[in-house]
């Protein structure tokens, strides 16, 4: 974002996202890093506009002796920022990424839920969307792994975790705190290579100057495939409704109880044979994944 004051611009252009986040109870998720500080930034100037209650939730992981400089930073900025901070803990222990991000959505949700968010908010932006769907790539996954991150997903009842930056340039993140004054912690372990994800970001950051319109291509991509994906999960979603309704009708409502429904539905598509027991001593017999006369 380029002009006479880029922090306005950014401010702006969360603003947009006014059907994500208007009129919500929001947990930021803040690391103290540059993405999350300026997140908190944002948000708690636009709180009035968007009729929001804030406040700022670190998760202290106890895997480097930085962790608590970085929690400082998190309470420093909930001081600048006039929000109350909210400091968890995860018991440390040589895990992967994925279980480790696990366990911090986990005490996210149970924080949230005590507070009485309904919302969890984190500072993804777009450089993070690309590498993760490169990652997912390399994984081979399908559609939805290609899909990327979403704006928005439910976590638990009345609890979903939004992502209001996903088309917002980090760099633009690092200026926005410079411009407001915020401070924020640098993370050692970003430089470490052994890890999936920053050696997907260093290849990424030899690649954007040859290839300048990466990210945007990326988002745009990945919204199509995002948009693949919940487009058949809704037919399938029609396809399942349609089959519980006709199963109740033929053979009673304990036969279209979702787990049966989803067994047969599943051996249709894959062109199963066989007996498919349903409840109430009823069955259904398959050749080829088409109902076979008995």
């Amino acid at each position: 974002m380029r002009g006479a004051h880029p922090e306005r611009d950014l401010e702006a252009a969360v603003a947009r996202e006014r059907s994500l986040l208007f009129g919500r109870r929001l947990s930021i998720a803040c690391s103290g890093g540059a993405d999350s500080v300026a997140l908190a930034g944002v948000l708690s100037a636009l709180a009035e506009r968007l009729e929001l209650q804030l406040r700022l939730v670190y998760v202290h992981h106890a895997l480097r002796r930085s962790a608590w400089q970085d929690e400082c930073v998190v309470l420093r900025v909930g001081a600048s920022l006039g929000l109350r901070v909210a400091t968890l803990a995860i018991d440390p222990g040589a895990e992967d990424e994925a279980s480790l991000r696990e366990r911090r959505y986990g005490v996210l949700l149970e924080d949230a839920r005590r507070w009485g968010s309904d919302g969890i908010v984190t500072a993804h932006h777009a450089q993070d969307q690309t590498e993760s769907v490169l990652l997912a790539l390399f994984r081979g996954a399908g559609e939805r792994g290609l899909g990327g991150m979403r704006a928005r997903r439910s976590l638990a009842t009345g609890v979903e975790l939004l992502r209001p930056l996903l088309a917002i340039d980090g760099e633009d993140l690092r200026s926005y705190c410079h411009a407001r004054a915020l401070p924020y912690a640098v993370d050692p372990s970003n430089a470490s290579l052994d890890v999936r994800r920053n050696a997907v970001r260093d290849a990424l950051d030899a690649l954007r100057p040859r290839f300048p319109g990466l990210d945007r291509a990326v988002a745009r991509a990945a919204m199509i495939a995002g948009n693949a994906a919940e487009d058949e999960e809704a037919d399938r979603g029609a396809a399942r409704r349609w089959l519980a309704g006709a199963l109740a009708r033929r053979f009673g409502r304990e036969a279209s109880e979702f787990e049966r429904v989803e067994a047969l539905l599943s051996a249709i598509e894959g062109g199963g044979s066989g007996r498919y027991a349903l409840g109430g001593g009823a069955s259904v017999l398959l050749r080829d994944g088409m109902p076979a006369n008995e």
